[in-house]
C-alpha cells in the first residue's frame, strides 16, 4: 500500500470503526451504582452533600432548608490509551492483525469508567466521604430527633470478601461519576509527524477527563461478613431504617445486591432459591437484583 494522504485517511476511518465497535461491545454496569454528572470545571464542589431536603406542611411563610455545607469536591484526572501501527505493516498491507487491537482499545476505554466506579466502591472501607468518615463506617454523625449527634453505621465490618447492598433507585446513587470529557479517537498519522520520522510508527489514541467520588453513604451497605441470610437481613434492615437529621425516615429500600464473581454462588442461593439452608421457605428470594461485577474480583 502506498503511504499517501488518501490511503492513510481510509485506514484512519477503518481503525476508528474498529475502535467504535469495541466501544459498543463494552458491558457497562456503572449506572446501577453511579450518578453521572457532567462538569465544566477541573474540580467540582459538592458542598450540599450531607443533607437530604424534606417536604413539610406549609404553615405560615416558607421555611428555606439551608443545605449543610461540606468541603467535599471531586477533582478530575486525565486518562489516555495510545497504540502504534508500524509503518512497514502499512506498506506491506499487513493490517489484519490490527483490527482486534483497535476493538480491544475501544473495549478498554468503554469499560474504564466502570473500573473507576467499582474500584471506588471496593475502597469505601478505607476512603473518606463528605462527612470525613470512611464511606463504609460505623460512626457517621447524624442528628437525632432532639438534635443530638449520634453514630450510625452502614457496615458491619468483617474480614472476608466484600459485598454490597444498595438503594439504586434514587436520583443520587452511592457513587458520583464526574466527567468533563469522554473518550474519543484521535490520530497522529501524517507522514511528516515526528512519531513517523523518529520511530517509523503511526500513532492512534484516546483520552478523557473525569473522576469518581462518593454520594450519600445512607444509600449503601458494605460488608465483609459471610454472605448469608442472617447478614443479608442485617443489611436490609439497616438501609430501610436509615434516617436523616432530626429522626426523619429516608424511605429507602434496597434494590441491588452487588458481589464479585467469587460470591456469585452464595448470592444466587440467597436470592433465587425457593428454600433456605434448613429447608424452610427462603424469605429473601427475589428481594434484590443480583449484580455480579468482574471489577470487584
Amino acid at each position: 500500500m502506498l503511504v499517501n494522504a488518501a490511503n492513510l485517511a481510509s485506514l484512519r476511518v477503518g481503525f476508528k470503526a474498529n475502535f467504535q465497535r469495541g466501544l459498543g461491545q463494552a458491558t457497562s454496569q456503572r449506572a446501577i451504582v453511579a450518578t453521572m454528572v457532567s462538569s465544566s470545571l477541573k474540580e467540582q464542589k459538592y458542598g450540599w452533600l450531607g443533607k437530604i431536603p424534606n417536604v413539610r406542611e406549609w404553615l405560615g411563610p416558607r421555611a428555606v432548608q439551608n443545605l449543610e455545607q461540606h468541603d467535599y469536591s471531586i477533582k478530575e484526572k486525565k486518562w489516555e490509551l495510545t497504540v502504534a501501527v508500524d509503518k512497514d505493516d502499512i506498506e506491506t498491507d499487513n493490517l489484519g492483525i490490527y483490527a482486534p487491537m483497535f476493538e480491544e482499545m475501544g473495549q478498554s476505554t468503554g469499560s474504564h469508567w466502570d473500573q473507576l466506579v467499582f474500584n471506588l466502591l471496593k475502597a469505601g472501607f478505607t476512603t473518606t466521604c463528605y462527612d470525613g468518615q470512611y464511606y463504609f463506617d460505623t460512626d457517621h454523625p447524624v442528628l437525632d430527633a432532639a438534635g443530638t449527634p449520634q453514630s450510625v453505621a452502614n457496615t458491619d465490618g468483617g474480614s472476608g470478601t466484600p459485598w454490597f447492598l444498595i438503594c439504586g433507585n434514587r436520583p443520587l446513587k452511592p457513587v458520583i461519576l464526574q466527567t468533563r470529557k469522554d473518550f474519543g479517537f484521535t490520530s497522529k498519522d501524517s507522514p511528516t509527524d515526528d512519531n513517523v520520522f523518529d520511530n517509523n510508527e503511526f500513532v492512534y489514541g484516546s483520552d478523557a477527563r473525569g473522576n469518581v467520588g462518593f454520594g450519600f453513604w445512607q444509600f449503601a451497605w458494605g460488608s465483609k461478613q459471610t454472605l448469608n441470610a442472617a447478614n443479608y437481613a442485617i443489611a436490609r434492615a439497616a438501609i430501610s431504617g436509615m434516617k436523616g437529621d432530626y429522626g426523619r425516615p429516608l424511605g429507602l429500600m434496597p434494590t441491588h445486591l452487588i458481589v464479585p464473581p467469587g460470591l456469585e454462588g452464595a448470592a444466587r442461593k440467597l436470592l433465587n432459591s425457593e428454600n433456605a439452608a434448613d429447608g424452610e421457605t427462603n424469605e429473601w428470594k427475589g428481594t434484590a437484583e443480583l449484580v455480579v461485577v468482574p471489577w470487584l474480583a
